[in-house]
């Protein structure tokens, strides 16, 4: 604990100054959707873009190991834990505001609340995130998407981090396809962003939301904790169905699962550890392969 906290006393030091929360030897666990997960040096949750700013510099400045975490709903941490300092962008960091048709959230708010912020102010084109369990900011990072609709389909712009500076990058700069961005290929931190949205009709886009939410409770394993969708969409097909065709619902180890109810999930159905999940993962993976010749591509991120 001393060593670390050498390591880091600056950080804390800084953390302080901006009264910006931070745990030494905090279990990271509780901050993921799978539930999963042991302890890091130190975990800190900036509480503005100039207080993040000044984290991230003293990092670059003193070659601090660190991880930037949102909601951890993309995520599968080691029980191990992690030899770093954990940055969580939370609701600390979670405004949202709307001028006309740009809604403008920090990158800790969830996307879950920027779309009921849209419903409030008649706004469409978010509808299809509608449930989705992210951040704004994870939600750019990995380019999201459900039903239809992907972020890029309304990304205006954003503020970000890089090199010990804040910027800001229009839509088209950001490289965005298929569950990747600039900020997922590079070391840059997002601290905000804009989504430019058109004027609805309150009760159609409500309607469209509702409808969403009820296929996702109906589909989804939403009853356990799990990373939502485990594998990415092979090209011409489904992960999911891959998984069905091949017998693996139900496929098990320790406490991991393919869910029974979504094949795309593999679920944290009873105190399930890191091993776990990935056993499951893997043998989904091989299975796959030996019985179709496709390969299977995590979409979580896997931190060890």
């Amino acid at each position: 604990m001393q060593k670390a906290f050498d390591l880091y006393k600056n950080l804390i030091k800084t953390a302080k100054n901006y009264n910006c929360y931070y745990e030494e030897c905090a279990t990271l666990a509780p901050y993921t959707t799978m539930k999963i997960g042991g302890k890091c040096d130190i975990l800190v949750k900036p509480n503005s873009e100039e207080s993040l700013l000044s984290l991230l510099k003293i990092c670059k400045k003193e070659n601090l190991p660190y991880r930037i975490l949102g909601m951890g709903s993309n995520v599968l941490i080691s029980d191990k834990g992690l030899s770093c300092a954990v940055i969580v962008l939370g609701k600390d960091m979670a405004e949202i505001s709307v001028e006309n048709n740009i809604i403008t959230a920090q990158a800790g708010a969830k996307l879950i609340s920027v779309c009921k912020k849209a419903l409030q102010s008649s706004l469409t084109g978010l509808e299809f995130a509608y449930g989705i369990p992210g951040s704004v900011g994870g939600a750019l990072f990995m380019n999201a998407g459900a039903y239809g609709g992907e972020i890029k389909d309304i990304i205006s712009h954003c503020n970000y981090i890089e090199k010990g500076e804040l910027k800001t990058m229009k839509a088209e700069e950001m490289q965005l396809s298929y569950r990747k961005s600039y900020f997922s290929l590079n070391n840059a931190c997002i601290t905000s962003v804009s989504f430019k949205l058109k004027k609805g009709d309150y009760n159609t886009i409500q309607s469209r939301m509702n409808e969403l939410m009820q296929r996702r409770i109906d589909k989804q394993p939403l009853e356990y904790p799990s990373a939502g969708s485990t594998f990415k969409r092979p090209v011409g097909d489904y992960a999911s169905r891959l998984i069905e065709v091949c017998g693996l619902k139900g496929e098990a180890c320790g406490g991991a699962e393919v869910s029974t109810k979504h094949s795309g999930f593999v679920i944290n159905k009873n105190n399930a550890t890191f091993d776990d999940v990935l056993d499951v993962v893997n043998c989904v993976k091989q299975k796959v392969n030996e019985q179709t010749g496709i390969k299977l591509e995590c979409e979580m991120l896997i931190w060890e």
